[in-house]
């Protein structure tokens, strides 16, 4: 059912009527296909690249939206509701695009920003290692410099559209210590870049997520993004923003699996009455609504911050906290209203709670946002 939005402008309405109907014509019809068969949807970042969908929130002069936090977050809300997967790797694709729009150089932002925002680009995320995930300090790939650039070393883990991304957000260290991390953009396909086999996930299997091996690769110098060392600044900044592009994706999907739920309510009986007139079934989905609410607030609380140029890293770590428990709950509950049906894949709420549970993994765990927004009160 359509959600009664609050959006700031009459253009923010039309483009969020845009949204819906691309998802409900591209991505609607293909979701239960590709997910049943882990198959990549081919073409379908391009076609929403040229709807202009890839680079709201990035300025006008490079190709993107320009448009606030506060609408972009709720355009990946509604691409989520249709398709979980699908707005998770739109939000890499921007959580990636990051690091260049806002450290790299004018003239590297003029080179690749314009093909990364109008899907020309698609791009992943490379900040994870097998043995540094939550700890991102900790991490071994290597970025040696030399006379004709920097040769990588290393193992990355972790990536979404891994082997299909067409450049990544790379993290590698160039020093020692948690200033010795340095940020590169780094094309797709370099010699002496493999990736291991997509992982068997437990949700979101139309989108590869793999291990990377870097064995001597060259990057050029000017793939640097940045200073030598100021990796982890720019990794930490754009986590502030992809926390809530997840946040947003967490709620779409919990707000798919409300739907479902009451629909299936309306049209279930038991004892001569629709489902939702039981009251014992009644408080479950109103409780489930809550949290849906809640879970928007939140993130659209911290994205209002964010246009507004305010402090926003705690209520970033709240919102993806928040609305990611959230998501995980009311799948659970969708799946318990639909009884017996919920756990077979005759529906989609099976997929959507299992879809629910990396929600609260990836992008930082909900353990390390409460350890961010412990270390903030802290101070």
């Amino acid at each position: 059912m359509p959600v009664d939005r609050l959006l700031p402008t009459r253009e923010a309405e039309d483009l969020l009527d845009l949204v819906r109907d691309i998802a409900d014509k591209e991505l609607a019809p293909r979701v239960d296909e590709h997910e049943r068969t882990e198959t990549y949807p081919e073409g379908l970042f391009g076609l929403l690249g040229q709807a202009g969908l890839l680079g709201l929130p990035y300025p006008e002069e490079f190709g993107g939206g320009n448009q606030p936090y506060e609408v972009y977050l709720q355009v990946l809300e509604e691409l989520a509701a249709h398709w979980a997967a699908v707005a998770v790797a739109a939000s890499v694709h921007s959580l990636a695009a990051f690091p260049l729009l806002s450290a790299g150089t004018s003239a590297q932002c003029q080179r690749w920003a314009e093909d990364i925002l109008s899907g020309s680009l698609i791009g992943g995320y490379s900040l994870s290692e097998p043995q540094a995930g939550s700890d991102a300090a900790a991490l071994t790939c290597r970025a040696d410099k030399g006379p004709d650039g920097y040769r990588i070393n290393g193992a990355k883990a972790w990536i979404t559209h891994g082997g299909k991304a067409d450049f990544y957000a790379l993290f590698a260290r160039t020093g020692p210590g948690s200033d010795g991390i340095s940020c590169f953009f780094a094309p797709g396909q370099t010699d002496g870049l493999t990736f291991g086999r997509p992982e068997e996930k437990m949700g979101l299997h139309a989108i590869p997520t793999t291990a990377a091996f870097w064995d001597d690769a060259l990057l050029a110098p000017d793939r640097l993004i940045g200073r030598e060392g100021q990796g982890l600044k720019i990794a930490f900044s754009a986590l502030d923003s992809g926390r809530l592009g997840i946040a947003a994706c967490a709620t779409g999907l919990a707000q798919a699996a409300l739907d479902a739920a009451v629909t299936y309510a309306h049209e279930r009986t038991a004892f001569g009455r629709k489902i939702i007139d039981h009251q014992g079934l009644g408080f479950l989905l109103a409780d489930m609504a809550a949290a849906v609410d809640s879970a928007r607030a939140t993130y659209l609380d911290a994205a209002r911050r964010r246009d507004q140029g305010r402090p926003h890293s705690r209520q970033a770590s709240v919102a993806k906290l928040i609305a990611t428990d959230a998501a995980m709950k009311v799948t659970t509950d969708a799946v318990q209203v639909f009884g017996g049906y919920g756990y077979t894949r005759d529906y989609p709420v099976e997929r959507y709670m299992r879809e629910a549970k990396i929600m609260q993994i990836f992008e930082g765990t909900n353990q390390i946002q409460r350890l961010v927004i412990c270390r903030q009160l802290a101070r």
